[in-house]
């Protein structure tokens, strides 16, 4: 973890928390996914080692970058690609009930829907397609952020 520098907190669950970081090298900005094993199940801590081995397999412009993970004390880092348009779904509270352009849902759902086949050809299965786990590029590129069976 001495690569990075924390900037700030930017979500919590369960079992971790996920932070904003930057490269030291670079300054170049990105997501730090600390999970705390100690307080997990057995069957979570396989899910999330297997979520790194998946994530890490993934090549695609509509997939989250994964960086790296390493495992210091009893947490496990995921270091991925920071993506600064938030998600989907706080992107549409936005709205206040405005409609979003035809061509910009038309773009979204091609994106969303290539990023997904990328994952179904290499036989993984998506178990958390929602508005919350799709990640904006504020240039315009989207994310299907993955959680995998």
């Amino acid at each position: 973890m001495d690569k990075y520098e924390i900037i700030k907190k930017i979500g919590e669950g369960s079992f971790g928390k996920i932070f904003l970081a930057k490269v030291k090298v670079d300054n170049e900005q990105c997501v730090i996914k600390e999970i705390d094993l100690t307080k997990m199940p057995v069957k979570e801590k396989e899910a999330s080692q297997k979520e790194v081995i998946l994530l890490a397999k993934m090549k695609h412009a509509n997939i989250v970058t994964f960086y790296a993970s390493l495992q210091e004390k009893s947490k496990l880092y995921i270091v991925m690609e920071y993506c600064d348009g938030g998600d989907l779904m706080t992107r549409i509270n936005m709205q206040h009930g405005v409609l979003f352009e035809e061509d910009q849902i038309l773009s979204w759902f091609v994106q969303i829907s290539l990023g997904l086949k990328h994952i179904h050809d290499k036989k993984i299965l998506h178990r958390d397609i929602k508005a919350q786990v799709v990640k904006l590029i504020l240039r315009g590129r989207i994310f299907c952020l993955v959680k995998y069976a």
